[in-house]
């Protein structure tokens, strides 16, 4: 092997090397934070989930398969479905919660199909999950003329506000919580970051032009994007009405 060969097959071999200390990296911060993209910083330095929220004391750490809600009404604290499940209570309402799964946009979908009677509006509590199935379905709600709902004590995070603003109706209880952070468009995490940022840009530009559509303001991105995913930014009851989660979306601009 000549000189030049050998120190080509060393490059080669240290970028080779680099790239599985990268994937190393992201998969280590994925399962310590419990969510795709838990790489950034060394933890959250946010208030816990439970504490007070006030104006400019807004971001909390979020980590979805721990952090559930405790002050549910007539359910077990803390427990929610690990997948979207539509349910009717005794008073004819429907309830849609749980985590958004890959695949829960087209099953939801046919389940509201099948729902007798259909449902007008449906309560959401959800922790988050795949963002372009809350986008689908977000979209399927406002052609089907179904409103949402979050109750008081509840919670809507992560990818739920994407299925509460495709309500053709929105009731948001001042004392229920939205929130929004950073999220994961489904990508390989085994390539390096750089490779990863044209999907990045291009999923964010999907849910910034979704948000348009459904007559939000997409200025409210910028809290979604300054929230690393071990967090969760949660909105004011005056932040809702003014990037326009509770306008009637029929007077959104």
């Amino acid at each position: 092997m000549t000189a030049r060969s050998g120190t080509v097959a060393r490059v080669f071999t240290g970028v080779l090397a680099f790239q599985l200390v990268i994937a190393g990296l992201l998969i280590l911060g994925d399962s310590r934070s419990d969510t795709p993209m838990g790489l950034p910083g060394v933890g959250p330095s946010a208030p816990r989930l439970g504490e007070p929220v006030t104006p400019g004391d807004q971001r909390r750490t979020y980590r979805p398969r721990r952090d559930r809600p405790t002050v549910v009404p007539d359910r077990v604290p803390g427990k929610m479905p690990d997948r979207l499940t539509l349910l009717r209570e005794d008073d004819g309402t429907y309830r849609l919660e749980g985590t958004i799964d890959a695949g829960d946009a087209p099953r939801v979908i046919d389940l509201l199909a099948d729902a007798d009677p259909a449902p007008e509006t449906l309560i959401l509590q959800s922790p988050g999950g795949s963002v372009r199935d809350a986008l689908a379905l977000g979209r399927h709600l406002r052609h089907a003329g179904i409103g949402t709902r979050v109750l008081r004590g509840e919670v809507c995070f992560s990818a739920c506000p994407y299925l509460l603003v495709g309500g053709a109706t929105r009731d948001i209880d001042p004392d229920a919580s939205v929130g929004l952070h950073q999220h994961d468009f489904g990508e390989s995490v085994l390539l390096p970051a750089a490779f990863a940022v044209e999907d990045i840009q291009r999923g964010q530009a999907e849910v910034m032009g979704y948000l348009i559509e459904m007559g939000i303001d997409p200025a409210v991105m910028q809290h979604a994007m300054a929230t690393p995913p071990r967090e969760i930014y949660v909105l004011l009851p005056d932040q809702l009405d003014a990037y326009g989660f509770t306008a009637p979306p029929d007077d959104a601009q």
